[in-house]
């Protein structure tokens, strides 16, 4: 029996039904941070972090939940950050857009479009110039493309040939803009082979296959000294910020969601465990444990204090 389905179906059960508890709770008014759900897009995290060695290093998006999820697999500091407590990542100061773990390998994310690209080719030169062994992995969506930084950081990568891998979410959507609206070009990896990068794209939903793709970019790239530009389209299932349903706005229809609904990234994993032997009760023993982990971490983050407001002067710049 396939172990890595498994451990990848552990984590996008994780990324899922931490989200779905976010949506049930959200409305209570005690997560008073804006929410950008990933549900929908969890093979992308899951298959890539899993791909990826444990000191391996990985930026993030404000879309951030599948990321820290899957990097970490904690959840304890996760609920307690979105809830704005001492307890969390960040002493309650970060909220859910700007979740980082570096001890755990999640070095950053960022509310603003793009910004931790940069940061991430920083990361990345470093690495190389102290010869840790170290990969980067940065996300992005496809609305970070349309940044003038995202250029830069992909000449200057490709110049130094950096350990590093974009990863670009994309989901066809800036905000609202579809592509079309905002690309006078057709193919974004056309044009960034024209740049100096071992180029991989995938539209599937099967956390297996982008861990397979992203395992052979992480070989190619150590081989060629090339970095890697890995391209994976998806769907967000809510709206962009929040936690609900938006196809009333007129933007998208309903139909579309429908259609990639059908190879959800959790069914389908679901499914492909049954095919190759796992039994029900072992799956379901996952889930429960899972379930199990993600009650007791709001059940805490709920009760956990707020930070003391002297607390508003440390761990800060200025």
């Amino acid at each position: 029996m396939n172990k890595l389905n498994l451990n990848l179906y552990k984590k996008l059960f994780l990324i899922r039904i931490a989200e779905e508890t976010i949506r049930a709770h959200y409305k209570e008014d005690g997560m008073k941070t804006p929410m950008h759900l990933s549900v929908g897009e969890e093979a992308i995290a899951a298959g890539v972090c899993q791909a990826l060695g444990k000191n391996d290093q990985v930026f993030g998006t404000y879309r951030n939940h599948g990321l820290y999820l899957a990097k970490t697999g904690e959840t304890d500091m996760f609920f307690a950050e979105l809830y704005g407590k001492m307890s969390g990542t960040a002493k309650g100061k970060a909220g859910s857009m700007h979740l980082a773990s570096p001890a755990l390998g999640l070095m950053g994310t960022s509310a603003v479009v793009g910004t931790t690209i940069p940061v991430a080719v920083g990361a990345a030169f470093a690495n190389q110039q102290i010869k840790n062994g170290k990969l980067t992995a940065v996300f992005f969506g496809d609305g970070a493309v349309d940044e003038g930084v995202f250029w830069e950081s992909l000449n200057l990568a490709s110049l130094k040939k950096l350990p590093i891998l974009f990863v670009c979410e994309d989901n066809d959507l800036a905000i609202h803009s579809p592509a079309k609206e905002r690309h006078s070009y057709q193919s974004l990896t056309e044009i960034v082979a024209k740049f100096e990068y071992n180029i991989f794209s995938s539209d599937s939903t099967d956390a297996e296959e982008i861990f397979n793709l992203t395992k052979e970019a992480i070989k190619i790239s150590r081989k060629n000294g090339k970095p890697s530009f890995l391209h994976f389209k998806y769907y967000r299932y809510y709206q962009h910020v929040g936690v609900d349903f938006d196809f009333h706005h007129g933007y998208r229809p309903e139909s579309e969601f429908k259609k990639w609904q059908a190879r959800d990234p959790i069914t389908l994993m679901r499914k492909k465990l049954r095919i190759e032997g796992h039994k029900e009760e072992v799956i379901a023993q996952a889930e429960e444990k899972i379930q199990r982990q993600v009650n007791e971490s709001l059940a805490r983050a709920q009760a956990a204090p707020f930070p003391a407001s002297e607390e508003l002067y440390t761990d800060v710049y200025a």
